[in-house]
């Protein structure tokens, strides 16, 4: 099979694309927010994660301090360290690989490896995926870093608040259900009510401590229990039947010399 007609570059490739440009607005915004060029191409190049990257320049623009910038990207970085897991099982890379998967294990690359059932697929689609959105991501962001500078005074085009806009819109489709949806609207309420209190780039730590009290009180137990997400094992677990978990019966624990032992072939 030729490479490009893999299923899973074709994804990994449109993929790319489509969130590669989406590079642009984060340049733009960043100037925008008072970060220059090269800090601008260190978050892309270094952080590399959409969501929390929005979020360090949102709170930036904000009036926020580093720290309270730094606090509110881990937050939302938490789940790529998540998906590393899952995808360290699923892809497998080894020796010197393992740097660079750790780099480029996003949403979008899981997501496409995740979509496939066939191993080789799954690693062509998760190396397409991350690699090709790392190069896009970081070529778009310096084009929208250097229209951002060409704009001038962000104020002046209405571009001060574009950095919490443009992380909404990223927030806002994710969110499924009628608890997810909830959950959103306390956390911005809580948000509201906090800042004429606390330093700016705080209220978004109040948000994300008000969501962890809410899963932490509300959470229901599966009652399946927790299965994993990669079955470890290369057939279907079922056809264990839970050997593996289960004691042996007391007659054979006798040994088969014992007078209750069964000592039949």
């Amino acid at each position: 099979m030729k490479i490009l007609q893999s299923p899973a570059v074709k994804v990994g490739l449109s993929i790319s694309i489509a969130t590669g440009l989406y590079g642009i607005s984060f340049g733009a915004l960043s100037v925008a927010s008072g970060l220059d060029l090269w800090q601008t191409m260190a978050l892309s190049l270094l952080l590399f994660s959409g969501g929390s990257q929005f979020a360090f320049i949102g709170v930036v623009s904000g009036g926020g301090t580093g720290l309270a910038a730094m606090s509110a990207s881990a937050l939302l970085g938490i789940r790529n360290g998540i998906y590393g897991m899952q995808m360290n099982a699923l892809v497998g890379p080894r020796g010197w690989r393992k740097l660079p998967a750790a780099h480029v294990t996003i949403d979008e690359s899981t997501a496409t490896a995740s979509g496939q059932t066939d191993p080789v697929e799954q690693r062509r689609g998760f190396w397409t995926a991350g690699v090709g959105i790392f190069l896009l991501w970081n070529v778009f962001t310096a084009v929208g870093a250097l229209a951002g500078n060409a704009l001038g005074d962000p104020k002046a085009w209405g571009l001060d608040g574009a950095a919490v806009a443009a992380f909404l819109a990223l927030l806002w489709p994710r969110l499924k259900g009628k608890e997810p949806v909830a959950i959103a609207v306390v956390c911005a309420l809580a948000t509201l009510l906090a800042v004429p209190f606390v330093p700016s780039g705080v209220p978004i730590l109040v948000a994300a401590a008000v969501a962890a009290a809410i899963g932490w009180f509300t959470h229901k137990p599966v009652p399946e229990g927790l299965a994993p997400d990669i079955e470890p094992y290369p057939e279907p677990y079922s056809e264990h039947d839970c050997a593996h978990m289960q004691l042996p019966d007391a007659d054979v624990r006798r040994g088969p010399d014992h007078p209750t032992g069964r000592g039949e072939a």
